[in-house]
């Protein structure tokens, strides 16, 4: 992967508002490949006292938002599809890994699971976005 690009994503991330918001932290990044981390804080709880899913969602986001845009291009999403598996214990540190599964030149394909620190799978997500072909902004 491009150093440049790779250097890049992780600052607009250590900036991002929203990332901030939801104590989302990029851990590693690939062409094509991410892994980002969040903890389960109470402020993320549903109703019912557990993960609410537009949490997880955010997480997922953001782990499908770098992967996409790993390639130094821009890359917008077009639908993602989450299925949500269980939900974590109060305080667990959730991982997000978003893997791209095809690439043409218009669209890129990526699969994103959510696992808890005991690798309990907690949601799974199938992701399409659409590769504008513009350099991104922030190079």
């Amino acid at each position: 992967m491009n150093e440049r690009v790779k250097e890049a994503i992780f600052r607009q991330v250590e900036r991002e508002p929203f990332a901030q918001k939801f104590g989302l932290k990029l851990l590693d990044l690939d062409e094509g490949y991410s892994k980002v981390e969040m903890t389960f804080t109470p402020d993320m709880e549903n109703i019912f006292g557990l993960v609410h899913g537009g949490a997880l969602f955010a997480l997922i986001d953001e782990a499908f938002e770098t992967a996409s845009n790993s390639h130094g291009t821009v890359a917008v999403a077009l639908n993602m599809n989450i299925t949500y598996v269980s939900s974590p214990p109060l305080g667990s540190r959730l991982i997000a890994e978003a893997r791209e599964f095809s690439r043409t030149h218009k669209t890129a394909g990526y699969e994103i699971k959510v696992f808890d620190e005991g690798k309990n799978l907690i949601s799974s997500c199938q992701a399409l976005v659409y590769r504008k072909g513009e350099r991104l902004p922030f190079l």
